[in-house]
C-alpha cells in the first residue's frame, strides 16, 4: 500500500507531497500555495483521489481485491 501521495492544485499549479489517511478519507485540503481549499471532484470520494498521484488507501485496497478493506469511499 503507498501511503505518499503528491497533491497538485488545480489552481495554481502547487505539487506537494502529503501522507494520506489509512481509515478515512480526506475531504478538504487547503493548498499550501494559493490557500484553495480544494474538495474532491464529483464523484469521487477525496481529495487524494481528485488530484494526488496515488489514490486514498481505502481505494487501493478496494483495486487490489483485499479482503474486508475498509472502505470510506463507497467505491
Amino acid at each position: 500500500m503507498i501511503l505518499e501521495s503528491i497533491i497538485t492544485c488545480p489552481h495554481c499549479g502547487t505539487a506537494k507531497p502529503e501522507t494520506m489517511p489509512v481509515d478515512a478519507c480526506q475531504i478538504i485540503y487547503d493548498c499550501s500555495g494559493c490557500g484553495a481549499a480544494l474538495r474532491p471532484k464529483t464523484g469521487e470520494c477525496c481529495v487524494f483521489c481528485s488530484y494526488g498521484s496515488v489514490p486514498c488507501p481505502p481505494i487501493q485496497a478496494e483495486r487490489s481485491g483485499a479482503a474486508g478493506a475498509a472502505s470510506c469511499c463507497g467505491g
